[in-house]
């Protein structure tokens, strides 16, 4: 069953900036869903 969970992650796409639409560099199951960039808006 670890294995599902491991392949689970590894196979999500790349988070995208909830306002830009840019990828986000961080892991996929982060809770932020803005870039640096939109934050510091």
């Amino acid at each position: 069953m670890i294995e599902n969970v491991v392949e689970f992650f590894k196979n999500l796409p790349p988070k995208q900036c909830a306002t830009c639409g840019d990828k986000i560099e961080e892991q996929h199951e982060c809770y932020g869903n803005h870039c640096q960039t939109c934050n510091e808006i």
